[in-house]
């Protein structure tokens, strides 16, 4: 099986994939502090839970594919693939990995890992034009070409972000749980708080996508909107712009990719 990682500013999600299929995932904390060794022990304990997989460290995982937007935790997770892993292939995505994603912007060494590693996903499964919608600590809409290439994007602050800036900055406001309220209309603070995140996030991605379509394409209905994060629940049935929801994009980019790298290595 193929044990997949993203790592995030924010969040950490893991992968675990038995061919094309995705057969469990978790969802922990980023931690620039830990370790490498204290990865390890965090590792065995999510998959030591698993049936398919054995109870030492690496039974049962054929290979590794690591994206990290977190310099200091992909440095630690080079190190576990090498001392706990190392008779298992291991993909870090950096440069020199084949993705086969043209990047068109003026500098492609800024272009985030994990925001081309959701082009190629979203090029497999739902072909081009597209424009991908990451629910994050950011909040980014990239822009892929009708030939698979990723030609751009939109960065806005995510929602968990402008919840703490609420709370932090506003004398009588403070944090809040992210839900949906009762009603547009607030009838209390926190109601209304929960309604400004809410609706005006639905907004925002409706009136960028709605922007960026028009640049992409001539006929923007042509555009393929997918929405990925572990936020974008929270926005899905208020958008009127997004078509499809695939919560493991990331993920499966990281699975197509180590496919087409691991021969090589």
């Amino acid at each position: 099986m193929l044990l997949t990682i993203d790592v995030g500013n924010t969040h950490t999600v893991l992968g675990l994939f038995d061919g094309d299929d995705i057969v469990e995932h978790w969802r922990i904390s980023t931690d620039a502090r830990r370790t490498a060794d204290e990865l390890a022990v965090l590792l065995q304990g999510l998959m030591g839970m698993h049936p398919l997989l054995g109870d030492e460290l690496g039974d049962g995982i054929d290979g590794i594919a690591i994206c990290a937007t977190v310099p200091s935790v992909l440095h630690e997770l080079r190190e576990v693939t090498r001392r706990y892993y190392g008779d298992v292939p291991a993909m870090l995505v950096e440069p020199g990995v084949k993705t086969g994603v043209p990047i068109l912007t003026d500098h492609p060494k800024e272009v985030g890992a994990d925001r081309i590693i959701n082009t190629v996903a979203a090029v497999d499964l739902y072909g081009g034009p597209a424009i991908v919608v990451d629910f994050g600590t950011a909040t980014t809409f990239d822009a892929v070409s009708a030939r698979g290439e990723y030609v751009g994007g939109v960065i806005a602050p995510g929602i968990e972000i402008s919840v703490e800036a609420l709370g932090v900055r506003g004398a009588q406001l403070r944090k809040i749980e992210v839900a949906r309220p009762r009603s547009v209309i607030g009838k209390n603070t926190v109601e209304a708080m929960q309604s400004g995140i809410i609706y005006g996030f639905a907004g925002q991605v409706d009136g960028v996508v709605q922007r960026m379509a028009r640049e992409l394409a001539d006929d923007p209905e042509d555009v393929t909107v997918i929405a990925t994060g572990g936020l974008a629940p929270m926005v899905l049935g208020e958008s009127s712009v997004i078509d499809e929801h695939e919560p493991w994009l990331t993920l499966i980019g990281l699975r197509l990719v180590y496919e087409r790298n691991v021969s090589r290595m």
